[in-house]
C-alpha cells in the first residue's frame, strides 16, 4: 500500500472457511452488514474491513484507486491469518470482489455479488452530486471513485463459483446490472430479491437463504482455509 492509503480497521469473527466482506460506497461493515454478521459468522471466519473514511479507518490522503482498495481489502484477511476466502461484495464491493478474484486468484475461492454493477450507468452517475452533498467529507473519495470504475473486462477472467443476487426494486443500481454480471461470469448462479439497494438490512432473512445455500454448496477443496503468509 502507498503511504497515503491507511491500514483498514478490520474485525474478525467466527470460525471455519474464510469469508471476506466488501461493503458499499459511503457505507461500512456495520451499516451494510450488521443484521447478517452473526449468522454469516456461525460457520465461517468473517473478515470485515472498513474502507478509508468508514468505521474506524482513517481517511486516505489521495484519491481512491480500485486496485489499491482491492489489494488492501485482501491484505486485511491475509494479515490476520486467513489466506483463502470467498469474497462477499455489496454494490461498490462487487467491483472489489471481482477485481480480487482476478488479481488474487490464489486466494479467492468464490464470489457473492449483491446489488452490483461492472461500471456505472447514467442513472447512478446522475445521483452522485446530491449523494456527495449528503455525506461527510471523509466519504467523498468513495463517491469520487465511482465514475472511473469499470470491471467489464474482468468478468470473463473470473474462474471461481459465483452467486449474483439482484435487487429488483433497487432505486440506485438497476438490477439489469446484476443480470449483466451473471451473464459475464462463466457459470454464475443468479437469484432475485424484491428489495431496494441495501437488501441485507431491508430483507436480511430473504438474502441469507440463497447466500448461505451457495456458500454451503462450495466444495471443501475449494474452501480450504489458508494460514496466511
Amino acid at each position: 500500500m502507498s503511504d497515503s492509503f491507511p491500514t483498514l480497521a478490520t474485525t474478525v469473527t467466527g470460525t471455519g472457511p474464510g469469508l471476506l466482506l466488501a461493503h458499499g460506497a459511503t457505507g461500512s461493515i456495520e451499516g451494510n452488514f450488521a443484521p447478517v454478521l452473526r449468522t454469516l459468522a456461525a460457520a465461517r471466519t468473517v473478515v470485515a474491513p472498513d474502507y478509508p473514511g468508514s468505521g474506524q479507518t482513517p481517511v486516505a490522503h489521495a484519491p481512491l484507486d480500485l486496485d489499491e482498495l482491492t489489494d488492501s481489502v485482501v491484505d486485511s484477511a491475509v494479515r490476520r491469518g486467513v489466506g483463502r476466502f470467498a469474497v462477499l461484495g455489496f454494490s461498490l464491493g462487487t467491483l472489489v470482489a471481482v477485481r480480487a478474484a482476478v488479481r488474487h486468484p490464489e486466494r479467492v475461492t468464490a464470489l457473492v455479488l449483491t446489488a452490483g454493477f461492472a461500471r456505472p450507468d447514467d442513472h447512478l452517475l446522475g445521483l452522485l452530486p446530491d449523494w456527495r452533498a449528503e455525506v461527510p467529507a471523509a466519504l467523498h473519495p468513495h463517491i469520487d471513485l465511482i465514475p472511473s470504475l469499470d470491471t467489464t473486462g474482468d468478468l470473463a477472467e473470473v474462474a471461481v463459483p459465483t452467486l449474483v443476487v439482484a435487487t429488483t426494486a433497487d432505486s440506485m443500481v438497476p438490477h439489469a446490472h446484476s443480470r449483466a454480471l451473471a451473464a459475464g461470469i462463466r457459470g454464475a448462479r443468479y437469484t432475485e430479491i424484491d428489495s431496494d439497494h441495501v437488501v441485507m438490512v431491508e430483507r436480511p432473512e430473504e438474502w441469507l437463504t440463497p447466500v448461505l445455500g451457495f456458500l454451503d454448496s462450495l466444495s471443501p477443496a475449494d474452501e480450504r482455509e489458508g494460514a496466511g503468509e
